[in-house]
């Protein structure tokens, strides 16, 4: 019995609320169909009130039918008040809901509109598929009931006019052919009113004019114009398109008078257009607006009705006048409390800020320093097969048994690893400026030497291109001055190897002139002029940029684009500023202008010139080698040996110290990065026990880090692997000769 009780209340629970949803549904429905009244009757307002209503019970319901429905006309609205995004967005729920049921109908029509809108926008890539879906939704007839017959038919023919309209402009002529005489097939069984005719004989035309059968076109262009009506609002802008494409095909074909009358026309016809145009866009506005006024009306009044409905319910739970003066002295407490708890946030926010500022400087502060750690380990790591490169490559042509073609080769070798050396000095430059650990150095420097010596380092290149080097030093300028040779000759190396990078087949002069000269001090101008491509004035500023290079679309130029930013900088060191002048086509100058100390020791150039070439020892001193890596054993050792010196090869530390404790020798040169014991370790043993044998490091690490970071080590002196030979005999010679004299000396940290 209860059983049966229980499933007659369950019947009756489902009769009831399935015939609530039937209600709610005809309701829809209702909405719907007054909302279309409206839109017929141009009532925007009213329409969208409605439709926007429908929509909103269709979806409490899950009602595909009135949601798609509501969603469609929604869009048409949208799209009448030229909101064509909002429309889309229409259109696509309505196609979302429709894909839940079977009304090819409205899919057809949902397509159809979507693909207008981006027909009126141009967008034909997107529109003409579109198109294709509208016209695949509306050909499916066996769905189709007696009634939609007419309005199917219609909708058949405005897509495949409007496809091939597409298919025209985008030069698709066969496609074109086919959908016009499908619409011909058509036209011949069902009877259309004259608007639909005259475009289709408009297309038509169209179809002619691009295959120039200009009377053929002339004759559709005619029939199309019998057929619109230019006092009918709705026929103008066709009109207007049917005179200017005929003006056109008559032009095209000569006929010249009458593509002149039909241009009148069509200005006749575009203008009473434009005028209705702008009398439908007043009353397009004039909806836009009312319908966010509408939405604006209906968002407060949905406001309000929420805060009515919360103060009512309010007003059961409690008495209204103690809810009043509780609800007044609430809102007092919160207001101080608010201010109290602001406060107190915005001051914590303000610490947490202050601290998350510090730890991001922190952070910065530390990411630039890895990055600084980084660049100098990655260039020594790239000095020390370098080393090995150029050193063998020294070694070979020394060799004067080599024919010509091998010693061309070994040439290019020695440039490419000339080349790296100075890539690589190029990134540790940039790494040091970045962290400010440049500063420059006052050495005695001969000037005309240092200018000669710049100048044959680039004969490889100059052979490569063709170009010449032509110096010229004023008479006037001191021999020697006290600068910084090193960055100096950086400076004009780099200014030099751009001019002849974009310089063939000519001239690169280098001038030294003076601006000011007293017996203390001499100012210096320095010119480095090419006849090369030149350079664009609105490239001026961007090619001292780092990593920044001219680009050529013939030519690939080769370079990083460090060297013109490292060369500012330098010269900026200088107190000085880099000036450029440059024309494409003519050529490039760059200059710049330095004061410098002038250097009056006779001391300093008489040593100088007893030690203008390398000498080989007049005794056959040994030299103790360590160094770990094979290749660099082979190419120290035959350097030394090639020179006179007896040399021992040991490959770390501990063999270092070993070998020092058991037999004497006139000098050390130390590896620092080697197994088992390392060379700073290795030093500071063998100085527990001999103070006086000379110490090099001979390390692929920056000079100026190892200065600083081992000179108390006990190191005598640092050379910098891959070394110029002279400079490297040079340094082993003078430390010989300070320990036989008893006169050692240490570096000492800068």
């Amino acid at each position: 019995m209860k059983t049966n009780l229980l499933i007659c209340f369950l019947s009756f629970a489902i009769l009831a609320f399935g015939k609530e949803e039937r209600e709610i549904i005809k309701h829809i429905d209702d909405i719907n169909a007054s909302a279309i009244q409206y839109y017929n009757e141009n009532n925007l307002v009213k329409s969208y009130e409605g439709f926007v209503k429908a929509r909103t019970l269709s979806d409490s319901i899950q009602d595909h039918y009135g949601y798609a429905v509501a969603s469609f006309n929604l869009g048409n609205i949208y799209s009448l008040v030229e909101n064509y995004q909002t429309a889309e967005e229409s259109y696509l729920l309505a196609i979302q809901s429709l894909n839940e049921l079977n009304d090819n109908v409205l899919m057809a029509e949902v397509y159809h509109h979507l693909a207008k809108i981006y027909k009126d926008k141009k967008e034909y890539d997107t529109a003409i598929p579109y198109f294709e879906k509208a016209l695949g939704f509306a050909l499916q007839e066996n769905n189709f009931v007696q009634a939609d017959k007419a309005k199917i038919n219609g909708l058949v023919f405005n897509i495949r006019l409007n496809l091939c309209e597409l298919y025209i402009d985008r030069n698709s002529l066969n496609l074109a052919l086919m959908g016009l005489l499908n619409v011909k097939d058509y036209l011949e069984v069902e009877s259309l009113d004259p608007s639909s005719q005259a475009y289709f004989n408009y297309v038509n035309g169209l179809y002619n004019a691009r295959k120039e059968l200009f009377n053929q076109a002339q004759s559709n262009f005619n029939k199309a114009i019998s057929l619109l009506d230019d006092n009918n609002e709705d026929h103008l802008g066709l009109l207007s398109n049917v005179y200017m494409q005929q003006s056109i095909a008559q032009a095209k074909s000569g006929n010249s008078t009458q593509a002149y009358l039909s241009l009148l026309d069509h200005n006749k016809i575009k203008e009473k257009f434009l005028s209705r145009k702008e009398q439908q866009q007043d009353a397009i506005t004039k909806a836009r607006l009312q319908i966010e006024e509408y939405k604006n009306n209906a968002s407060l009044a949905n406001m309000e009705r929420l805060q009515q409905l919360e103060i009512t319910n309010k007003v059961k739970k409690i008495n209204v006048i103690i809810m009043i003066a509780t609800v007044m002295l609430l809102i007092f407490l919160i207001i101080i409390y608010i201010g109290y708890v602001s406060k107190r946030k915005l001051t914590q926010t303000l610490k947490i800020k202050n601290t998350e500022l510090e730890a991001a400087k922190n952070e910065a502060l530390k990411s630039s320093e890895l990055k600084t750690k980084f660049i100098s380990n990655v260039t020594h790591e790239l000095r020390t097969p370098l080393y090995g490169v150029v050193g063998i490559t020294s070694l070979l042509l020394d060799n004067s048994n080599l024919n010509n073609r091998d010693r061309k080769y070994l040439k290019s070798l020695k440039y490419s690893g000339d080349y790296l050396l100075n890539l690589i000095n190029d990134i540790l430059q940039v790494g040091k400026m970045e962290s400010n650990k440049v500063e420059l150095q006052n050495v005695s420097v001969d000037l005309k030497s240092m200018l000669e010596d710049i100048s044959n380092s680039f004969d490889y290149r100059l052979v490569e291109t063709n170009n010449k080097i032509k110096v010229f030093v004023d008479e006037h300028v001191p021999e020697r001055i006290m600068c910084d040779n090193v960055r100096l000759s950086q400076i004009l190396i780099n200014l030099i190897g751009n001019s002849i990078k974009f310089t063939s087949n000519g001239v690169i002069n280098l001038r030294v002139s003076l601006t000011s000269l007293d017996d203390e001090k001499v100012g210096l101008r320095f010119e480095i002029e090419d006849n090369g491509i030149g350079i664009p004035k609105d490239k001026f500023d961007a090619i001292f940029e780092t990593f920044s290079q001219l680009k050529d679309s013939n030519v690939n130029y080769q370079g990083t684009g460090l060297g013109l930013s490292i060369t500012k900088n330098l010269i900026t060191l200088f107190n000085s500023k880099i000036d450029l002048k440059s024309k494409e086509g003519v050529g490039t100058t760059f200059s710049f202008e330095v004061d410098f100390d002038i250097d009056k020791s006779k001391a300093i150039e008489e040593k100088e010139a007893l030690d203008n070439k390398i000498e080989k020892p007049k005794e056959k001193y040994e030299i103790l080698v360590a160094e770990d890596n094979k290749i660099n054993q082979v190419v120290t050792k035959n350097l030394l040996e090639k020179q006179g010196y007896g040399c021992t090869i040991v490959k770390n530390g501990k063999e270092a110290f070993e070998a020092v404790s058991r037999k004497k020798y006139d000098l050390v040169l130390m590896d620092i990065n080697m197994p088992i014991m390392n060379g700073n370790e290795a030093t500071e043993a063998i100085r527990e026990f001999n103070k006086t044998i000379p110490i090099i490091a001979l390390t692929a690490a920056d000079l100026e880090e190892i200065k600083q970071m081992y000179a108390s080590i006990g190191y005598n002196d640092v050379v910098i692997k891959p070394f110029d030979n002279y400079e490297f005999f040079q340094v082993i010679s003078t430390h010989i000769q300070n320990s036989r004299r008893g006169n050692l000396k240490l570096i000492k940290a800068s």
